[in-house]
């Protein structure tokens, strides 16, 4: 067996392969569990078994009832003048959304598992643009704070099988680590 070195890993090996669409379900802390749609292409391997993935995701969801609970006595506290005792409900706050749009680039490692079926981990860099929108919140600081662009790292392992020399269809658990 041979090692590899770092003249095996090149970009002139990237080539467009093929495109795939997910459709998966996520479960942020912060909002409902949502489903995320993703677009991936395949651009081939950088070296051996290290295949370069390049995505676009989006998905939207509201804020969960305790987050919605939380941002309500936050802004009960914000009277200036300490004067009145004003008290916010979730429910005036009404249904606040968040959505995130990114884009991603994943590095896995493959490795066959069985003829067809190949295994893989990897990491991914992103960059995710949220935007936060509410009836109550529109145009105020609570929707500039919510409409941020952050880096995420997300790491992953999945299988994939190809029942067709055309067709592959995959299984993948994800993680993804967020500024907020």
């Amino acid at each position: 067996l041979g090692a590899q070195s770092l003249e095996d890993y090149d970009y002139e090996n990237l080539t467009f392969r093929g495109i795939g669409f997910d459709v998966g379900y996520i479960w942020p802390n912060r909002v409902e569990a949502t489903p995320i749609y993703t677009v991936r292409a395949d651009l081939g391997f950088l070296g051996p078994h290290v295949r370069i993935v390049p995505s676009i995701g989006f998905w939207s969801s509201s804020l969960d009832r305790d987050e919605l609970a939380r941002l309500a006595e936050q802004l009960s506290r914000l009277d200036p003048l300490e004067s009145r005792n004003v008290t916010i409900s979730p429910d005036e706050l009404g249904t606040i959304r968040w959505s995130d749009l990114f884009l991603a680039l994943d590095g896995h490692y493959i490795r066959d598992v069985v003829p067809s079926v190949q295994g893989y981990v990897g990491a991914a860099l992103g960059l995710h643009f949220f935007n936060g929108s509410g009836r109550i919140i529109d145009d105020t600081f609570v929707e500039d704070l919510l409409d941020s662009v952050t880096a995420g790292l997300s790491l992953a392992a999945g299988f994939e099988a190809a029942p067709h020399d055309r067709l592959r269809v995959h299984v993948e658990g994800r993680y993804t680590l967020l500024d907020d």
